[in-house]
């Protein structure tokens, strides 16, 4: 079991083209971290408001999951990066995440963005409501999606499933409040779980930037601005146990 996780976090901008995204991948994933965290939508961005996406859905045997993999294998890793995938309505893909690398799994986005006047659900399915938490480098990493952060049964049901990091690819949208909701949440999951949480987000002008790195008392170990950026931060275990052992949260609720 690794004492420490190595994890980068890139704030990069998704285009409209698969083929350059999978292009920026291959060349910027390099060695030097455990964990990499992209965005979601990283294969192919949502496009305008509320865009029909079904056209670049893909397998998970397809294009950009295989890049993925090799990368990963490349670089010594376990990279997380948000795709459109095939589902059982060619017409409403899922939002999923793919991991590949050291571990490999999926997860498929399951609160759909409902909120601030739009419609997700219209374009996308809803994923199976089972908790995904993969073993990276002997670390327990639960997953979910931007909407996802703002519902904390979610984070629970990871962190009660093993988690001690939750990671959120995002693609959230700006406007009034919405930097401000996210920094709030990101912390929000990370001290009521006792957990460290991993926020990567697509930077502006289209989403709102601003990933982090937040511990398990909610400090701030590592913050983007709005611009493309990457983040390097080293998560240690001992800092874990120790801010289990001042806050037993977790130890002391009465269910």
């Amino acid at each position: 079991m690794a004492d420490q996780l190595r994890v980068r976090v890139h704030q990069w901008t998704s285009g409209l083209d698969p083929e350059d995204n999978r292009v920026r991948l291959a060349q910027g994933v390099t060695p030097g971290a455990d964990l990499v965290v992209l965005p979601e939508a990283f294969a192919r961005d949502f496009g305008e408001a509320g865009s029909d996406v079904s056209a670049f859905a893909e397998p998970l045997d397809g294009p950009f999951a295989r890049e993925l993999g090799h990368v990963a294998d490349a670089a010594s890793c376990t990279v997380v990066a948000g795709m459109f995938e095939v589902a059982e309505d060619p017409e409403r893909p899922y939002n999923t995440l793919v991991v590949g690398g050291g571990a490999r799994a999926t997860y498929r986005k399951i609160h759909l963005y409902d909120s601030f006047g739009y419609r997700e659900s219209d374009r996308l399915t809803g994923g199976p409501l089972e908790p995904v938490v993969v073993d990276v480098a002997g670390w327990q990493v639960g997953l979910m999606t931007c909407y996802d952060l703002r519902f904390p049964e979610l984070a629970r049901r990871l962190v009660d499933a093993g988690a001690e990091v939750i990671v959120v690819p995002a693609a959230w949208l700006p406007g009034e409040r919405k930097v401000e909701h996210w920094r709030t949440l990101l912390a929000a999951r990370a001290i009521e779980n006792t957990c460290y949480v991993v926020g990567a987000g697509q930077p502006e002008p289209r989403y709102s930037g601003h990933s982090a790195v937040v511990g398990p008392l909610g400090e701030t170990l590592a913050a983007a601005s709005g611009g493309e950026e990457t983040l390097e931060v080293v998560l240690d275990r001992a800092d874990l146990a120790e801010a289990r052992r001042t806050n037993p949260s977790l130890a002391n609720r009465r269910l």
